[in-house]
């Protein structure tokens, strides 16, 4: 059960309609379009609904699908898995554990060392980065 239960309109006042469909509606952004897709800068990804930490960058490669892909979570339990049978295909889809936002999906197509590649829109995460160091 997630930690942060709010209703349809609480998460519409809080969220962009974009946000709003791909995190709450379980849509999906263009590839190639979102904030994140190519983004090489150091950080960690939160999600956008309720500032879960889910991914960091140093899991994050390039794996040319056109969404930000990681091996692995910042930690297994922030990220939970549900089967999606939707669109005539079955796959596994990401939520965050806290507040059960849809997140994309993970595949068994991704690099060593875990082998998976978790497919995330960019709109259900944003991106947190250190503050510059002090000489």
């Amino acid at each position: 059960m997630p930690n942060i239960q709010k209703t349809n309109e609480e998460w519409r006042q809080q969220l962009t309609p974009e946000q709003y469909r791909i995190t709450r509606e379980k849509g999906t952004e263009r590839a190639f379009t979102g904030e994140y897709w190519d983004t090489k800068t150091e950080g960690i990804y939160k999600c956008t609904c309720c500032g879960e930490e889910l991914f960091t960058s140093h899991e994050k490669f390039d794996s040319g699908c056109g969404w930000p892909s990681f091996y692995a979570p910042v930690n297994e339990s922030n990220v939970a898995t549900t089967i999606d049978k939707s669109f005539g295909m079955v796959r596994t889809e990401i939520v965050c554990s806290n507040c059960n936002a849809h997140l994309g999906h993970v595949f068994e197509d991704g690099p060593m060392p875990t082998g998976q590649r978790y497919c995330v829109n960019s709109a259900s995460i944003h991106l947190e980065t250190p503050p510059p160091h002090k000489s």
